[in-house]
């Protein structure tokens, strides 16, 4: 190894707020197994398939930490956000790892160091090298490291679907046909203006309702109408 990628491993460590004690494992973590098959060496695969794990593992852990009262559901969303391949690959660009990966020449050629696959691979291999050298509790601190700015603030919720929608979903698939919505008038001062619109179901039902717009009335007629499929009216 140059001294030029002794200190670009260096480099990593420092950015990883990580120092190890078998370098052996970093070097492993960048090889790629193009690389190995020209060289006949050992390659970063199993490391990647350890690091999917730790790195989930670890996100899970403080997204529970972080939203004690979110769902199981909403937890499983962010998480899926965090550790993606894009996710990954971003990270690993920053880190530089685009360049420090060892590549075989035929990869070299075919532009592997810009490739997502490649670098979010080694950025999992790199986790996975820092719990063999280190333990958990150092991976952990690392992936902490890594995505310092990146947590999310709060758990979003999914908005539900609008009324409207709704309805629609369920006439079509009732009668494969959509509500009719009419809008009748309105009433009251320019200011506090009422709109009154007629929804006509597929079934001849007809409701009537007011709302500040015609938007609104109709968002108030169409859940006024589920509300009565919901209690079979």
């Amino acid at each position: 190894m140059t001294e030029e990628n002794d200190g670009a491993l260096d480099a990593l460590q420092m950015a990883i707020s990580y120092r190890f004690e078998q370098v052996k494992l970093l070097n492993l973590a960048l090889t790629h197994s193009s690389y190995a098959n020209e060289r006949a060496c050992g390659h970063n695969e199993r490391l990647e398939f350890l690091g999917d794990a730790v790195l989930e593992l670890a996100v899970s852990e403080e997204l529970y930490r972080r939203f004690p009262d979110a769902p199981e559901g909403a937890l499983t969303k962010l998480r899926a956000k965090l550790v993606n391949m894009p996710s990954l690959a971003e990270m690993a660009r920053k880190l530089s790892l685009a360049s420090l990966v060892y590549l075989g020449k035929g990869e070299e050629v075919q532009g592997g160091r810009d490739r997502d696959s490649l670098l979010s691979d080694a950025c999992e291999a790199l986790i996975a090298a820092v719990f063999l050298d280190g333990g958990f509790d150092a991976a952990k601190r690392v992936v902490n490291t890594l995505y310092a700015g990146s947590w999310p603030e709060e758990v979003g919720i999914p908005k539900e679907r609008d009324a409207k929608s709704r309805l629609q979903e369920l006439t079509q698939k009732e009668h494969g046909e959509r509500p009719v919505y009419r809008l009748l008038g309105s009433s009251g001062p320019e200011h506090e203006k009422l709109f009154e619109v007629e929804l006509t179901l597929p079934d001849g039902q007809i409701i009537l309702a007011k709302g500040p717009s015609v938007k609104k009335a109709e968002q108030i007629a169409a859940r006024q109408a589920l509300e009565k499929k919901n209690h079979g009216s």
